[in-house]
């Protein structure tokens, strides 16, 4: 094989894979325990906080302790400086909860992969069930570079866990009240629900509309295990995706618990410095780029590999 010969052929293969369609869209939810600006201020837990934001298009993070508003500077200089200034973005909502104790979602996002289009705090006034929620959704709408998904809707939520089952029952009114404001039926709800491990009972889960309803499929079973203590299981952390078109393009066997603790190579004690939970997260098939779909190129321009390839913008 000659090298004129040898180039061509990497350069199709490079042109194959531009032509595969865009890569896999992963979205993550993380309860980061507790996590304030003296906390993020830490070298070790800022740097495993940032290569696990880093593996998402979009992070939630949760449990964030943060009244000051410092949390999201310090892991967004940590971002810029793992993957480049302005990769990423975030969004952060109000303080959220009932009396002195409150917390913060924080979304991370890569605007080159989502814009980010509206948002609202959900307001809890359900007339047959006020006040359900400890920490109100922050709920976010997204434009996505796909013809097949072009819209997603993410519903965070860190239940309480002596309502965990309330909490999550609830969740139904909030993709109500989405279809209602936006007319989006595509929503990834997402978060510590504290769904196990006597927070909710095996024999309750009937009585949960979001777990029960048609509409909801629930990506991460009652077996999975997203604690970072090897003395506990429990499937605290879930992913839940209503939608016909988000539920075809779930990539089948991407939503797990991510397990940071063997993945960034540290001790039990080194991760629970990060936190208790590991996040969770899914991947979507997304098939396009802005602007709408590629088209595939003329034949020639697959047979021609030299000049023709070269030339490409």
């Amino acid at each position: 094989m000659g090298p004129a010969v040898g180039r061509g052929l990497l350069l199709l293969a490079a042109l194959l894979l531009l032509l595969g369609g865009a890569a896999a869209f992963r979205v993550g939810a993380f309860n980061a325990r507790r996590l304030g600006s003296s906390k993020a201020a830490r070298d070790d837990v800022r740097g495993a906080l940032g290569r696990i934001i880093a593996r998402c298009d979009i992070m939630v993070l949760q449990e964030v302790v943060d009244a000051k508003g410092q949390v999201m500077p310090l892991l967004l200089d940590a971002l810029d400086r793992a993957t480049g200034p302005g990769t990423y973005q975030a969004l952060s909502s109000p303080p959220l909860g009932r009396g002195s104790y409150r917390e913060r979602y924080v979304y991370f996002y890569r605007p080159g992969r989502a814009r980010l289009r509206d948002w609202f705090v959900y307001e809890d006034a359900h007339p047959q069930r006020p006040d359900v929620f400890a920490r109100e959704p922050f709920v976010t709408r997204f434009d996505l570079p796909s013809p097949a998904l072009p819209e997603l809707v993410l519903v965070p939520l860190h239940a309480a866990p002596g309502a965990a089952e309330a909490e999550i029952d609830a969740l139904h009114d909030v993709y109500e009240r989405v279809r209602e404001r936006w007319g989006q039926q595509d929503v990834l709800f997402l978060g510590d629900f504290n769904a196990g491990c006597g927070y909710v009972a095996g024999s309750r889960w009937d009585r949960i509309r979001l777990r029960r309803d048609p509409p909801f499929r629930w990506l991460l079973g009652d077996e999975t295990d997203s604690t970072v203590r090897g003395s506990t299981r429990c499937p605290y952390d879930r992913v839940v995706v209503a939608g016909e078109r988000s539920r075809g393009l779930v990539v089948p066997g991407s939503a797990r618990a991510f397990n940071f603790t063997a993945r960034l190579g540290l001790t039990e004690e080194q991760a629970l410095a990060v936190s208790d939970h590991y996040p969770v997260e899914v991947e979507l098939a997304l098939d396009g780029a802005w602007g709408g779909p590629r088209r595939p190129p003329p034949a020639l321009l697959l047979l021609g590999l030299g000049g023709a390839l070269l030339g490409l913008p």
